[in-house]
């Protein structure tokens, strides 16, 4: 690939990875539209390093405590405290978005990467969002996450497996739904991103193991910087100004690429 084609897969990955805009149909698109190659593994590796890098630094005093907390919960063999409830309770929500990738992985490559599908999820899940956003009563902060709401969303999380879907979105919309105000809905969709980036960065790591191919060392580190520093700004701007905008605009947005793909594509 071209330095040029790497840097807009990069800025576009970063970008979308934690915005409710669907990062898969976008890195399905662009290549699409431009009749560019595909990236390849091995880019697709440095994009989810470079934007799991970005979500752990941002949310790095988050991260640290709910990892000491879970290392204490195991040592006592107890849930003592609210950090450590959340500590299980996001690998808990975890568990159904990573079996079912997992086992519909081939399916959902070979049937669901179509810009049809991508423009029905983008606008369908775009209104329900902000349905959500409009009618969520955002009395709930993220200490009042339980079980419950935690399930609820994990599964909901299983939907973004169809791209177009955005897995921030839905997970957000749901959350929104459960009565949790923009920045908790927020900050707990970007907490469950990192189980989900960790793994699905993990699964491409053995298949480009596998197929031994020689990794072009610019490039992986070209794309994990731009994805890792446009990822960063993604959510730091996000959360800065979610409560004054909303999600209106990224329904828009969404709406607005779902008829597009459906002009260009019927």
């Amino acid at each position: 690939m071209e330095i040029i084609q790497i840097i807009w897969l990069a800025i576009i990955q970063g970008i979308t990875e934690f915005l409710p805009i669907s990062s898969s149909a976008h890195l399905i698109l662009l290549p699409l539209l431009t009749y560019w190659q595909d990236q390849g593994l091995a880019i697709d590796v440095a994009a989810h390093f470079g934007s799991l890098v970005a979500v752990l630094h941002y949310l790095r005093s988050e991260v640290c405590q709910l990892f000491y907390a879970g290392i204490n919960s195991v040592r006592t063999q107890s849930i003592n405290n609210q950090q450590e409830q959340l500590f299980w309770l996001i690998g808990m929500a975890s568990i159904p978005v990573l079996l079912i990738g997992f086992l519909t992985h081939d399916l959902v490559s070979t049937y669901l990467r179509n810009p049809l599908v991508i423009a029905a999820a983008s606008i369908v899940f775009g209104f329900l969002l902000l349905y959500a956003d409009k009618t969520g009563k955002r009395i709930n902060g993220l200490n009042e996450i339980n079980l419950k709401s935690a399930l609820w969303v994990g599964l909901a999380q299983v939907l973004a497996l169809i791209p177009g879907t955005s897995r921030s979105g839905i997970t957000m919309t749901v959350a929104l739904m459960l009565g949790f105000d923009r920045k908790s809905a927020a900050k707990f969709s970007f907490l469950l991103a990192i189980p989900v980036v960790v793994c699905a960065a993990g699964y491409e790591s053995l298949s480009l193991l596998k197929l031994d191919n020689q990794i072009n060392q610019i490039h992986f580190a070209l794309t994990s910087t731009l994805s890792a520093v446009t990822a960063w700004l993604s959510i730091h701007l996000f959360l800065r100004f979610l409560d004054k905008v909303g999600m209106l605009p990224f329904v828009i947005y969404r709406v607005l690429l779902g008829v597009f793909l459906i002009v260009i594509f019927i």
